[in-house]
């Protein structure tokens, strides 16, 4: 088997509802340069894959407004901060202009030495699109439609300059070849461009590209373009059979199925003792008001927490329609799966553990990387999305702890064998050369 594949998600403070509360560090989390710089280095020196940067495109109301910085400009700090680890940004296809992805993704790409990898969002969140001149988001089809031609778009301005084309040749006056450079001359039904793209591939060629969504039209896109998937699953057998299914389709697309990683997402709390890990978990719990955490787990499922008894245990029947456009598709059928699973608990103890769209697990190391391995090896993953409850210190303990426990197993690697993120996945990363390669 290929070594596992380990991305972090930098969800600001940590993805715990009360990490943000911790400190006044942990506070100023979201707009602090320097949180997302040390969290970096941290998942480099634990020779992780990737450090993944999810994006919000508006302010919510209450106490947690889903303020950040922008993906793309955290991105360019932490290549500066970093040599090895690759970085992950997300950049939707609703709101953004494909030339506009294509050239600041290939900027990116020269910043950092070939480590950039781009996550391919739709955006359901009405709000957000207000905020980009749309009353009303398009449906769900629309918007993975024009992301399907968006893609396609920004991959083939990747690829507008042949191996060759940048010629750097002072004696003969030529910068580029332009006979090597070519217009993509797209009209779709969303797009027109011409290209050619203005900045020339980088080491690796062209990022990484990775699509997050369980929806028919995110498995779809997922199979024809993606390069790695992060996937919302909350049980080993769930999991298999989404990891299956999506490895059928990319056969289908006419695709090795080693060239794409799935990676289910994995939110951990660690200790020395599983007794430690659940007294870390209920600490951070004691952080929020009872009244809010209700509030978050009925929102992330979808439901009015008044019709939540605390005491007893949650109502299927107040689970809303799967297909409602504005919802994620991954996360209604996780969140269903985990209540299904759980209906003989207290509502009060699944909102102890958290919304319910990825997998959690609380405990030691040894247990972590338990059920890691159980998961890689048994079909259901190539690897994970990982989200500490608490950052720095919950992805330190990770990178610490649970990281030489999996190398080890070999199942994870103890040195960077590549250069590029595309190198980190095993994937053809030199598909154009370099001006060195070319004079020579």
């Amino acid at each position: 088997m290929s070594p596992m594949h380990l991305n972090v998600n930098i969800t600001t403070a940590g993805v715990h509802r009360g990490a943000w509360r911790r400190s006044q560090e942990s506070a100023r989390a979201f707009h602090d340069p320097g949180h997302y710089v040390r969290n970096a280095r941290i998942a480099e020196r634990g020779l992780l894959d990737a450090v993944f940067l999810a994006d919000q495109s508006y302010l919510h109301a209450g106490p947690l407004p889903g303020a950040a910085l922008d993906p793309l400009i955290t991105v360019a700090a932490m290549a500066q901060a970093t040599t090895r680890i690759g970085l992950i940004a997300s950049v939707s296809t609703t709101f953004h202009h494909p030339y506009t992805i294509a050239r600041a993704f290939a900027s990116l790409e020269h910043l950092s030495g070939g480590r950039t990898g781009w996550n391919v969002v739709t955006t359901r969140n009405p709000p957000a699109g207000r905020n980009y001149g749309f009353p009303d988001l398009p449906s769900r089809e629309e918007r993975y439609a024009r992301a399907a031609e968006s893609v396609d778009v920004v991959t083939r301005l990747w690829g507008s300059w042949e191996p060759g084309a940048l010629v750097a040749d002072r004696d003969a006056g030529v910068q580029v070849d332009q006979s090597r450079v070519h217009p993509i001359d797209h009209v779709g039904q969303y797009f027109s461009v011409t290209g050619p793209l203005q900045v020339p591939p980088s080491p690796q060629g062209r990022p990484l590209i990775v699509q997050a969504g369980g929806s028919s039209g995110g498995l779809d896109l997922a199979a024809g373009y993606a390069d790695a998937v992060f996937t919302s699953q909350v049980t080993a057998e769930a999991a298999r059979e989404y990891y299956t299914n999506l490895k059928k389709a990319v056969v289908q697309r006419g695709r090795a199925p080693e060239s794409l990683a799935v990676l289910p997402g994995l939110v951990f709390t660690l200790g020395s003792t599983e007794a430690e890990a659940t007294r870390r978990r209920d600490d951070l719990n004691e952080l929020v008001p009872e009244a809010d955490r209700l509030a978050a787990f009925a929102g992330w499922i979808g439901v009015d927490p008044a019709v939540l008894d605390l005491d007893k245990p949650f109502p299927l029947h107040e689970l809303r329609d799967i297909g409602d456009t504005y919802f994620s598709v991954g996360f209604d059928r996780s969140a269903r799966i985990h209540l299904e699973a759980n209906r003989h608990r207290t509502v009060r103890e699944l909102v102890a553990e958290g919304p319910a769209g990825h997998w959690k697990i609380t405990g030691t190391p040894e247990q972590v990387a338990d059920a890691m391995e159980e998961w890689y090896r048994g079909g259901a993953a190539d690897g994970f999305n990982l989200m500490a409850d608490a950052y720095p210190d919950g992805l330190e303990d990770f990178v610490d702890h649970v990281v030489p426990i999996l190398q080890r197993r070999g199942l994870f690697r103890r040195e960077y064998d590549a250069t590029t993120l595309r190198g980190h996945y095993g994937l053809a990363e030199r598909l154009a050369p370099t001006v060195t390669e070319e004079i020579s």
